[in-house]
């Protein structure tokens, strides 16, 4: 493809996976101009879905999470400006303010500021509370857990089931709560999220699920416990706070985008003339769905760049995929394609439950929605391709810690 002759330079806002592979679909797809990437963090761009499981457990070191080696990012020819957040943004000048006061200007704009953790009220500045983002949230919290005996997981999404059956992995006695009835409920049914439910327990979890968590507890600086909406205390030398994540919009509040729990989009990704979002931060409109979405997971970040590059480069392409995500938990490996509704009718089509290898389809109406695979990643996609109609999804993903 031949870009855009007004296109000499673009600024991509956030060095992370979204971003990264945003550089990589521009050089790929033969943009030879100017390239930025703008980082908050001092790290080069590095891989989040192994921070939970690999970095958490020790199996790797934090540096083997790095998405490129120094030689394919130097490959890139382009300008990385890491540990200088961006604080604002004037979509017609195409101009960006760092927290240092540099000013960065481009051709087009590329918002790919990810989302951070939502957080407790009151766990600020309580010592041994934990989230898991970064790098660097991974390293501490295993230094806490190498010392530690009892963790309790508030969140009972894919980050904090994940975590947990990390922990239960180092040999901690390791509790999860939240207000499903069930770890992943609200994304998988009631059948699947059952499943997993026995699943932790069966591997020694302690689960207080069906309530919301109210706070914290501490002393002499430290978290203690876990404050359930029972009334009860959960006993705890370290707490992980796993409540889902925000986009990071705040820095646009007086851009005058739409923000809309991320950066509002048109099918192109394109929030504003010559500026677009990718990535965990980005809401866009999907019009096979026909719905505005924001998807959290690494398969997104890839393709979504992909797109946007396209239409930087002169395109109009429309940005229509599949959802994906999928996570390890203990010996299972569960991948979900398409929409998982809780009130969708769901049958087992290949494999056994009791085995735990099976494949389930969801139907809403008689049509199907969503396929998801326990154990069984190839039958799972085979069975995505046929009645979703479309290519297996390359890559792996997960949504995002």
């Amino acid at each position: 493809m031949t870009p855009a002759p007004e296109v000499a330079d673009v600024l991509v806002v956030g060095a992370s996976a979204a971003g990264l592979a945003t550089a990589e679909a521009l050089r790929r797809k033969g943009y030879t101009g100017g390239l930025t990437l703008l980082g908050d963090e001092a790290h080069p761009p590095y891989d989040r879905p192994p921070l939970s499981k690999h970095v958490l457990s020790g199996a790797w070191e934090p540096g083997r999470a790095r998405l490129r080696g120094q030689d394919a990012l130097d490959g890139l020819g382009a300008r990385f400006v890491l540990g200088d957040p961006a604080v604002s943004l004037d979509p017609a000048a195409r101009g960006v303010r760092t927290a240092s006061g540099t000013v960065l200007r481009a051709d087009a704009v590329v918002v790919a500021t990810g989302a951070r953790p939502r957080t407790l009220p009151d766990q600020e500045g309580l010592g041994g509370v934990h989230v898991l983002r970064t790098v660097g949230d991974a390293v501490a919290l295993r230094a806490d857990l190498l010392t530690a005996e009892r963790l309790v997981v508030v969140g009972d999404g894919v980050l904090g089931a994940e975590v947990a059956a990390t922990a239960r992995g180092l040999g901690l006695d390791v509790t999860l709560a939240g207000p499903q009835p069930a770890p992943l409920a609200a994304q998988l049914g009631p059948l699947v999220s059952g499943l997993l439910a026995d699943l932790h327990a069966a591997h020694g979890v302690r689960l207080r699920l069906g309530a919301a968590v109210l706070g914290l507890t501490g002393r002499d600086g430290r978290v203690t416990g876990v404050r359930p909406a029972t009334g009860d205390v959960l006993p705890a030398d370290v707490v992980v706070v796993a409540l889902g994540a925000v986009p990071n919009t705040d820095w646009l509040l007086d851009s005058g985008l739409l923000l809309d729990n991320g950066v509002v989009c048109d099918a192109r990704c394109r929030a504003a003339a010559g500026v677009y979002a990718v990535g965990d931060v980005a809401r866009w409109h999907h019009e096979h769905l026909g719905s505005s979405l924001r998807l959290e997971n690494r398969t997104n970040a890839t393709e979504q760049a992909g797109v946007v590059a396209d239409n930087i480069l002169g395109a109009d392409r429309a940005y229509t995929p599949v959802p994906y995500f999928w996570t390890d938990q203990f010996d299972a490996r569960l991948q979900v394609f398409g929409r998982l509704p809780v009130d969708a009718e769901v049958s087992v089509v290949d494999g056994d439950v009791t085995a735990r290898r099976f494949v389930a389809l969801y139907r809403l109406a008689g049509e199907p929605v969503g396929v998801l695979g326990w154990n069984m990643p190839k039958q799972a996609r085979l069975l995505r391709q046929r009645l979703l109609g479309q290519a297996p999804t390359p890559g792996r993903a997960r949504t995002t810690a």
